[in-house]
């Protein structure tokens, strides 16, 4: 019924809070099923999540930013988080609070997702306790390998990549 990409994507921001992978899911699968689309409900997904990791890491300006950038897909795409099993005035009034704390520099809480779907939720449940995870768990604000993830990934294939779509801008490839 839904992508496993969006399932993965719920373990990990609720089980885990690992957000920068659920950036790295989700990324992979805007990229093949709504490629180049800004405004689409997956970008909006990323960037929630995106937005939580720097958060986490009191990156203030890049939580705001990001959370902005989440709040507007998910005003106009109401209807596509509902298609997702999400109550989305309730998200839209969760992002909007957390743009509040993170304007006044709080500290990062964790915080869940309303699924309104229970069949969504019954299956995010029984692949946590598969996986040893428990859904709803505060963050892990002391574990650096979790807050500081960007900074352990091998970034040559997104390096490569970069300087490839440089080349061809500029015609050289």
């Amino acid at each position: 019924m839904y992508p496993t990409a969006y399932i993965d994507y719920l373990i990990h921001f609720h089980g885990d809070r690992d957000y920068f992978e659920c950036h790295e899911i989700l990324e992979d699968y805007w990229k093949q099923s709504d490629p180049g689309n800004k405004d689409s409900i997956w970008v909006g997904l990323i960037l929630m999540a995106v937005s939580a990791y720097h958060h986490r890491r009191e990156n203030f300006a890049g939580a705001k930013r990001t959370l902005e950038k989440a709040i507007k897909i998910f005003e106009t795409q109401a209807d596509s988080l509902v298609k997702l099993g999400i109550d989305s005035g309730e998200l839209i009034n969760v992002l909007n609070e957390r743009l509040l704390a993170i304007e006044a520099n709080h500290l990062y809480t964790s915080f869940s997702l309303p699924i309104i779907d229970s069949a969504l939720m019954e299956e995010c449940l029984k692949i946590c306790q598969q996986r040893g995870l428990e859904w709803g768990k505060a963050s892990d604000v002391t574990n650096d390998d979790l807050i500081h993830r960007h900074k352990l990934r091998d970034r040559t294939s997104v390096i490569e990549e970069r300087n490839r779509m440089l080349l061809a801008k500029k015609g050289n490839l």
